[in-house]
């Protein structure tokens, strides 16, 4: 793939990382691909950081046409820098554009893509504990027209944005609370796809929670409202009776890089893991007869996010006396271990940036 270079110029410069937070920084660059039916994928270039020109009748301001991703850029301690399972995400959104009726792209292609961008902003990737570079590839469709049909025209593009340590205090687990009423995705929907439809429908359960005083909601099935599905926008798993647990992909559920890392790491490490549905009561059980000992969400941002708190209806669980388990401690450890070249990859999980 040929990507031409257009250098920003007035470059920026990495802020500290106590002001980095979370997608509210970014680097100098971008990088657009363009796609039409008769031309393909075309004009790949990485140009300044700015607005997207695009049609007011462009499809997907109407009809949510647009899948996304998100993976993060690593400061080795040699200085060098490295991905993550990057191959993953990159076919992630392709079926995901086959959901939404996108065009796909090459999967060498956007992987190239990927890496040339953070090759271009390298200096922006951060190196104190906990931080990283947010990759955002996001692919939309641009037709301009108001008529509903296939897709014709779409761009694919990737933004960075340098992210702080996303636990400054350590790893402190949160309440959550069960939501009984909506419902994040069904069958033969748009539940495994990571499309932006997914998370804005999420919004109000989790303002709702917040209000509340919990930091995110735990999903239920949208057939019969007792089978555990995600925590907020990260996949759950639970720790009962020695057996890690986590929902079955049926579907509704994303297939998360972090979730297959854990299992994947479950098995290696001789740690009993098992994907299958997990009902609301039967959680509550293993509550009350004490073979519930951890609880934790599994995403990029956080990695490992641990439960402390669960609200269900009238009842409030108390999770491992509102501390860190050794499950998720050492998920965490070796993850983020590997993705910063801190431990040997013993997985083969990482790319190198060069």
């Amino acid at each position: 793939m040929n990507i031409t270079v257009t250098k920003n110029p007035n470059p920026g410069k990495l802020p500290p990382a106590d002001q980095l937070g979370f997608g509210s920084v970014f680097t100098d660059h971008m990088f657009l691909m363009d796609y039409t039916d008769q031309n393909g994928w075309h004009n790949a270039r990485i140009v300044p950081f700015g607005p997207i020109s695009m049609s007011p009748a462009a499809s997907v301001l109407h009809y949510g046409t647009e899948v996304f991703e998100g993976l993060k850029a690593y400061r080795r301690p040699d200085g060098g820098v490295q991905l993550f399972r990057p191959w993953e995400n990159v076919a992630r959104l392709n079926r995901s554009c086959d959901r939404l009726g996108l065009p796909r792209i090459d999967e060498e292609d956007g992987l190239e893509a990927i890496k040339a961008l953070v090759k271009m902003d390298a200096s922006w990737v951060p190196s104190d504990p906990g931080t990283s570079l947010y990759i955002r590839p996001f692919l939309y469709s641009t037709d301009p027209t108001l008529a509903l049909h296939g897709v014709h025209e779409a761009t694919f593009a990737v933004i960075l944005s340098p992210s702080g340590s996303y636990f400054a205090d350590g790893l402190k687990p949160v309440p959550i609370m069960v939501e009984t009423e909506d419902v994040r995705a069904v069958r033969g929907g748009t539940g495994e796809a990571k499309c932006g439809g997914n998370y804005g429908g999420s919004l109000k359960a989790q303002e709702i929670a917040h209000e509340k005083g919990y930091e995110q909601i735990l999903w239920l099935d949208a057939h019969e409202q007792k089978y555990i599905e995600e925590i907020g926008a990260a996949n759950a798993f639970f720790v009962i009776d020695g057996e890690v647990v986590t929902s079955p992909l049926n579907g509704t559920i994303l297939p998360g890089i972090t979730r297959n890392s854990i299992i994947a790491l479950c098995k290696e490490k001789n740690i009993p893991v098992a994907e299958k549905r997990l009902s609301i009561d039967e959680l509550v059980q293993a509550y009350k007869n004490g073979t519930l000992t951890e609880m934790f969400a599994a995403g990029t941002a956080a990695i490992v996010s641990p439960v402390g708190e669960l609200l269900y209806k009238d009842e409030l669980m108390i999770i491992n006396d509102r501390k860190i388990g050794p499950v998720a401690q050492e998920m965490y450890d070796t993850i983020y271990g590997i993705q910063t070249g801190r431990i040997d990859d013993f997985m083969n999980w990482t790319v190198p940036v060069e």
